[in-house]
């Protein structure tokens, strides 16, 4: 029985509705960065983002979770490390620095074409050629864009532009990590241990510098809240879901889009400066995600029984 139009256009509206929902999620985590950074050390702000989620996703996790390998919560824990506690700290330490939201995101916006790189070799995933076009241009709309906020930034040293750089290569790796753990654990779970492991450490790193206390302001609290909600269970829990429904590529691709969103935002809240060239930086940015996500991949046959990550299983 064949598949009804109506159903692939459901599907298709689905997928679209929550890539849409995946960009403004992620896209959220930058300004809430510069929302908590703004009243608290980031050390602080990195704690209380984290441990209230532990009271959450833990019960969550053995309520719904099921059985899991124990090597797989190992691995689980470094794609956290990778993942949250590396990623989250270039970022809010780029931020914390003075470079703006937007450029911060575009220059993490660069991931796709890395992750391409090692899609192929590490996961046996084919990058058409039409995809490399989208990437490249992806990462030209970054260059644009980074050189125009460094050239207009007053007193933001040269070497906060490369510190997302490490941050992305910490998202790729962890997501490479991820797709190659052979019996992942159900969504909640991973993301509850993800989420106690950056607890664990940014808990850590808070004690010792002595910023353990949260500011009484009320603007430090809705500030965590927006982080919890929007930018952690949604950001993350969309970017391993939906990784695993449509791939590493096209996921990924997803990236150049937090740029402009991220841009506009912070001039909106913030505001921060938009330049013609930062316009048509994130123009460019915009058409590489077009070009991307307009071809598809082309994943090598799987090995029977195999699961995509977070114990999602690929195909119908």
């Amino acid at each position: 029985m064949g598949i009804q139009i109506g159903e692939v256009s459901g599907r298709r509206a689905t997928a679209i509705g929550l890539s849409v929902l995946f960009v403004v999620c992620w896209s959220s985590g930058f300004i809430g960065a510069k929302l908590g950074g703004a009243g608290a050390p980031i050390a602080t702000v990195l704690m209380w983002r984290f441990v209230p989620l532990v009271f959450v996703l833990v019960p969550a996790a053995l309520w719904f979770g099921g059985a899991v390998h124990r090597r797989a919560l190992g691995w689980t824990a470094v794609v956290g490390l990778l993942s949250q506690t590396g990623y989250l700290t270039t970022v809010y330490w780029a931020i914390a620095l003075g470079v703006n939201t937007g450029t911060t995101a575009l220059i993490d916006g660069i991931q796709p074409l890395v992750a391409a790189a090692l899609v192929g070799p590490l996961l046996g995933v084919v990058v058409t050629a039409r995809q490399w076009v989208g990437l490249v241009l992806g990462v030209a709309g970054v260059a644009l864009v980074t050189l125009s906020d460094a050239v207009h930034a007053a007193g933001v040293p040269w070497w906060a532009y490369p510190i997302p750089l490490i941050g992305m290569l910490a998202l790729v790796g962890a997501t490479v990590l991820q797709r190659r753990i052979a019996a992942p654990p159900p969504m909640v779970t991973g993301l509850a241990v993800q989420c106690c492991t950056s607890a664990v450490v940014f808990t850590a790193a808070a004690l010792l510098t002595g910023a353990a206390v949260p500011p009484a302001e009320s603007g430090f609290w809705l500030s965590t809240l927006w982080l919890i909600v929007f930018s952690t269970l949604g950001g993350y829990g969309l970017y391993w879901y939906l990784v695993a429904k449509q791939g590493v590529t096209r996921v990924n691709s997803l990236m150049f889009l937090m740029a402009p969103t991220t841009a506009v935002w912070g001039a909106v809240m913030f505001g921060e400066s938009i330049t013609m060239v930062t316009v048509v930086g994130l123009a460019v940015a915009t058409a590489a995600v077009i070009v991307v996500s307009s071809a598809a991949e082309r994943p090598r046959a799987p090995l029977t029984g195999e699961r995509s990550p977070m114990g999602v299983r690929s195909g119908g």
